[in-house]
């Protein structure tokens, strides 16, 4: 049996560990602790914005802003944990994702076996062959200008994920809407939201290699900014059943992003930004009716270091984790941690790319990923994002 496990963060680029990426959140034996993130204040950690709603959002659940802004933001007790879906609360710490920050998140491996979260009770195709990922042609803005990664903070300290930039129906021509993993911002039943969720689209755009970012600048490496997400939202069933290992919730391991930038509005959205946001279609056809899906993402376990974009097609098949929920999609492909919430395109009704799906589980020997079929709930999450910013 291979282990499988939610993709997440992997190996740090520098120190080139041997890791393989897991679910997000706290380990079982300190779900909820009161351990601190090991992750450290950026020298301009002092400028950190905090709007009068998310200042009330914090006080309501005993908080103290100013101790926010001097690093209370590291306490993952339970009791500061903030948890339900409106707890949701980011403000921008300014240059806290600075080049080396951004380089050196990671997270250590924990997987489960593939019996422990396998229902084959659903329709479950054969598991398919290995396809080898292909690195995504430099500049990548030019070859997949929508693709970027998410960084955010946790209680065993930073970490990062992939991620997509959407169209939003309220501005056409004007999204500030990313498309992720649920467990790329919340971790699920063991834990709540995790902090300084910031989006990078086109990361590491010019494809440099790991020895010659060690020296980049910010905007060699975030060349069209640092967005902050200042609202989050994931499907309850995640935050009600999502592990950090194995398939649990898997099939709702969806979220969406609005962002802003870090530095203060340009005037011009994100999908003015990058040039570029897919459409999601929430009604994709059957399986056997798709020729072909492509995955894109960061990944980060070996023998990838997390600092380039790369990419798997092939014809998905049916990957059923529990009986009595969604069947989800399943792909050849040795893309590791790091690539979860990465998005999954395919040609649409009309011919055009559209965001399906996204990575979220996957075995720790790699080979094949799997990703949730967009339904009902999904829509519901998307359009009450887009709803929540149509007067703004």
């Amino acid at each position: 049996m291979r282990s499988i496990r939610p993709l997440l963060a992997a190996a740090s680029a520098v120190a080139a560990l041997t890791l393989t990426a897991t679910a997000c959140g706290p380990t079982e034996d300190n779900a909820g602790g009161d351990k601190p993130s090991a992750t450290a204040t950026p020298s301009g950690g002092d400028k950190i914005t905090i709007p009068e709603d998310v200042k009330k959002r914090l006080k309501e659940h005993g908080i103290d802003v100013d101790k926010w802004r001097g690093g209370e933001w590291k306490n993952w007790d339970r009791d500061k944990w903030l948890r339900e879906a409106k707890d949701f609360v980011n403000p921008i710490i300014e240059d806290l994702w600075d080049p080396d920050r951004m380089r050196d998140a990671e997270r250590p491996d924990k997987p489960v076996e593939e019996e422990d979260i396998s229902g084959d009770k659903g329709v479950t195709d054969p598991t398919p062959d290995p396809v080898k990922a292909k690195g995504v042609q430099a500049p990548y803005h030019s070859s997949a200008p929508a693709s970027g990664k998410v960084f955010f903070d946790g209680p065993e300290g930073s970490m990062v994920c992939s991620a997509t930039v959407v169209q939003d129906p309220a501005h056409p021509g004007k999204s500030n809407m990313v498309w992720t993993a649920g467990h790329c911002v919340h971790a699920g039943k063991k834990g709540g939201w995790y902090r300084n969720i910031a989006f990078v689209p086109s990361y590491n755009d010019s494809g440099k290699p790991t020895s010659a970012l060690e020296n980049a600048t910010r905007e060699e490496i975030a060349p069209y900014g640092v967005w902050w997400s200042d609202w989050a939202q994931t499907s309850q069933q995640w935050i009600d059943q999502g592990g950090q290992t194995g398939g649990k919730g898997a099939p709702y391991d969806f979220a969406v992003l609005h962002v802003t930038p870090e530095k203060g509005s340009t005037g011009k959205s994100l999908e003015e930004t990058v040039g570029s946001a897919l459409p999601v279609d929430f009604n994709a056809p059957a399986v056997p009716k798709i020729a072909s899906m492509t995955a894109t993402g960061y990944p980060a376990g070996k023998p990838f270091d997390g600092q380039k974009m790369f990419q798997c097609a092939d014809k998905p098949g049916r990957l059923s984790v529990k009986a009595d929920q969604p069947t989800m999609y399943r792909i050849g492909c040795t893309m590791t941690g790091g690539s979860s919430g990465g998005g999954w395109v395919a040609a649409g009704k009309d011919g055009k790319p559209a965001l399906v799906s996204n990575t979220s589980i996957g075995p720790v020997t790699a080979g094949w990923l799997a990703g949730p079929r967009l339904g009902a709930e999904a829509k519901a999450l998307y359009e009450g994002v887009s709803k929540k910013y149509a007067n703004q």
